[in-house]
């Protein structure tokens, strides 16, 4: 190939200066590579170069290697790599604890509406027809020292007597059950008014309300029968709930508590006694140091007393013939308590905060008092009463 011709360029003065030819530019370049090469075999060969070149080794493999560590894991690299850790999570089964009836201890807590009824305790009402029954057996004072039941009954729903009235202080007293079915023959003074808006349901006799009959073997006021099956259906209300009390089927602190064959204490000016019963395992009550039987026959009989401290107030709105205000019996608040059970005591405190609040029962050392499974008789006393 011919060699390009020189070019020429016109410089001030009207002088012309020859180019020289593209192939003495590119022996140029050639010089200046050369130059370079020289320059780097310098600079590789200098104390400072050989001082800092290990420093940027060690450098370049520690960004390396925190990269490859921050960087992002993939599918091929980990191919079990989990994205989502907690999916993979897996929660061992909650074991299955059969639901008990919270006011025995025994058995699947039963359906239908839990109902509190208002029964005599004095001979005149006596034997007491379905108290055998009864899941919970509250025993209060009433009026002239005289002591009154209410009973509750959810396991059960028997006929009942005999049904007396009601007092101011009782849906306090039955406030920890929720919205259940009250049973009376009637009310004085702001008893049933309070009733009213306790939000309770209710079936009074002398309201003419579903479920009443009368005794023909027995003389008013003691001779009222409660269908308890039948008020069942008819008043759609609350079924069982906690009220406070813990069930265990045994309890070591048994082995150290004192020796209690038989309990006596004083509701008013009547005494309410117990004796304890190994064959049945249970405290039975008793009547002048004879045995309680029930109409049926049964012995009135349960595994646990709860003797409760509270305080008893007359209530001047209800005062009965004689002149004898009603009492309440105030069981918000806190107290003493005695728990007796297996032929055995141990002395404790009980605490609810409100009225619609469960019971707590607890030991000296504020562990929860452990009641045999089988229902409980509690006795509501004054301050100062024996147990």
């Amino acid at each position: 190939m011919d060699r390009a011709a020189p070019a020429t360029v016109r410089e001030g003065g009207g002088q012309t200066k020859r180019q020289p030819p593209a192939s003495c530019c590119w022996a140029g370049v050639g010089m200046g590579t050369d130059g370079v090469r020289e320059s780097a075999v310098n600079v590789l060969g200098s104390k400072a170069f050989k001082v800092i070149a290990p420093l940027a080794v060690v450098l370049l493999a520690v960004t390396v290697a925190w990269g490859w560590s921050h960087s992002t894991p993939t599918a091929a690299r980990h191919p079990n790599a989990v994205t989502h850790p907690s999916a993979t999570m897996h929660k061992l089964p909650t074991p299955s604890v059969a639901a008990t009836n919270p006011l025995t201890g025994v058995g699947a807590p039963p359906s239908g509406p839990v109902v509190a009824v208002k029964l005599d305790d004095t001979a005149a009402g006596r034997p007491s027809l379905g108290l055998e029954k009864a899941d919970v057996i509250y025993i209060e004072e009433a009026e002239g020292g005289l002591s009154r039941m209410l009973v509750v009954y959810a396991s059960a729903k028997p006929q009942v007597e005999a049904v007396r009235s009601v007092r101011t202080s009782d849906p306090e007293l039955v406030g920890a059950y929720g919205k259940i079915i009250l049973v009376a023959s009637g009310g004085g003074g702001n008893a049933l008014p309070t009733l009213d808006r306790s939000g309770l349901w209710s079936s009074i006799n002398d309201r003419g309300q579903v479920g009443f009959h009368r005794d023909p073997s027995r003389s008013a006021p003691y001779n009222v029968v409660a269908d308890l099956a039948k008020i069942s259906a008819a008043i759609r209300a609350e079924g069982v709930r906690d009220v406070g009390f813990t069930w265990a089927a045994l309890d070591p602190r048994l082995a150290n508590a004192r020796a209690a064959p038989s309990v006596h204490t004083l509701v008013g000016s009547t005494g309410v006694d117990f004796v304890w019963n190994a064959t049945l395992v249970r405290y039975v009550r008793t009547i002048d140091g004879q045995l309680l039987l029930a109409a049926s026959g049964a012995p009135v009989a349960k595994p646990n007393v709860l003797v409760q401290y509270c305080n008893v107030n007359p209530d001047r709105s209800d005062i009965d013939v004689n002149g004898n205000p009603s009492m309440f019996t105030t069981t918000v608040g806190n107290g003493r308590v005695v728990l007796f059970r297996n032929g055995k005591r141990i002395e404790g405190t009980w605490s609810r905060r409100s009225n619609g609040a469960r019971t707590i029962f607890e030991d000296a050392a504020g562990k929860p008092l452990l009641l045999a499974p089988g229902g409980t008789f509690v006795v509501l006393v004054r301050p100062g009463a024996p147990a």
